[in-house]
């Protein structure tokens, strides 16, 4: 079979490095044609928008009455998480609890905006810190086995650890950063497998770790997706997709209002994340996450595809303090230089190599767009 020749979305950058992307007669991207055909229609930032989130408010206020907090944060130090911080509290009039998880690899300047934000704002922060020996483990057997979600081990912790947490305090509204705005284009499931999937991080564990996961969180689809919101009642709400969200004017508000410190680009609030998004993946795989959150500002007007495509022809790592980060990464997880090297130059392998839960994936995505629940479609 000869192999695919690159193309690139007339629309906005996403291209063949997505295998299973798929280009109309026009040469536009079955990611644009998702978002214009299944997400924008029925993605509400007027009137309309701003009633059914109020509406959601007024339910999370009156159950809260009388509680120290009516509703968790999930907070990284990330732009999204931050500027929703603010609007809970001064636009929304919400009571929350600021949830934030360390997983170990918290960049100074993540920690210092969240204080900022906290201290500025009046609020409390839980902060749940993940067995770092155990973190460091996992992360290393995602290393040795090759796959491109190497960043799994702190995601599944986060999410994992805010929903048991929502779960033991009887919390039933959870408000997360996530949007469209800056979100609409998702990551292909070949470059970011499902974090969530339990199975496969219990497999590639067993294959690869040295000792056991007694104290790492672990949840899995049915529980997270299934009984704690249709049984035990508890609700993810995304207050930023139901008003108007611009990443650019929400980043220099709190810089001006909180002394916010930016940072390079999505994510990099992890000293992981960013080495990994902006090294790692590019550099092992291929895949440059940037060419996903560029398409999705295109797409909801914050950026043109000139810029994007400019910006495109720089890595977006520094190769002047690349090596460092390497080291920094190396000596974090308790290895050499020399064995990380050795994790780089390995041969890839698929997700589809491990244990998975993908089939049970795909037919909850199929049914929850069938009712209306999910809107948009491929990893």
């Amino acid at each position: 079979m000869s192999e695919r020749k690159h193309q690139v979305c007339t629309n906005c950058v996403m291209d063949t490095t997505d295998s299973n992307i798929v280009f109309d007669d026009e040469g536009v991207c079955d990611h644009c044609n998702t978002f214009y055909k299944d997400i924008k229609p029925n993605w509400h930032t007027d009137d309309k928008g701003a009633a059914a989130i109020e509406a959601t408010v007024a339910k999370i206020k009156e159950e809260g009455k009388g509680k120290d907090f009516d509703c968790i944060m999930g907070m990284s130090g990330g732009i999204d998480s931050s500027y929703l911080l603010y609007l809970a509290v001064k636009k929304l009039g919400l009571r929350p609890l600021v949830f934030h998880v360390d997983a170990g690899w918290n960049s100074q300047e993540a920690v210092n905006n969240i204080e900022r934000m906290v201290d500025q704002l009046g609020l409390d922060l839980y902060t749940e810190v993940i067995d770092w020996e155990e973190m460091k483990d996992l992360q290393l057997a995602y290393f040795k086995a090759g796959v491109s979600n190497t960043d799994t081990p702190q995601d599944h912790s986060f999410f994992a650890t805010m929903y048991k947490f929502a779960n033991d305090h009887k919390v039933k509204y959870i408000l997360t950063g996530g949007n469209y705005s800056t979100e609409c284009v998702r990551n292909p499931l070949e470059w970011m497998y499902y974090q969530s999937d339990s199975i496969q991080l219990k497999d590639i564990y067993k294959q690869f770790g040295s000792g056991k996961l007694k104290n790492f969180p672990i949840t899995n689809i049915i529980w997270h997706k299934v009984y704690l919101p249709y049984v035990k009642g508890i609700k993810l709400i995304r207050p930023l997709d139901f008003m108007e969200y611009n990443k650019e004017a929400a980043t220099q508000f709190l810089v001006d209002e909180f002394g916010y410190q930016r940072y390079p680009q999505k994510h990099f609030e992890s000293r992981f994340t960013k080495f990994y998004e902006a090294y790692w993946l590019t550099e092992k795989f291929g895949y440059d996450t940037r060419k996903v959150q560029y398409s999705s500002l295109i797409l909801t007007g914050q950026m043109t595809r000139e810029e994007a495509l400019e910006q495109l022809k720089s890595p977006a790592y520094n190769p002047e303090t690349i090596k460092d980060e390497f080291e920094y990464i190396a000596t974090k997880l308790g290895i050499s230089v020399e064995e990380l090297q050795g994790y780089m130059d390995a041969p890839n392998r698929k997700n589809s190599d491990f244990k998975s839960q993908e089939s049970m994936y795909s037919i909850g995505a199929k049914v929850m767009r069938m009712i209306g629940l999910e809107k948009g479609g491929k990893r």
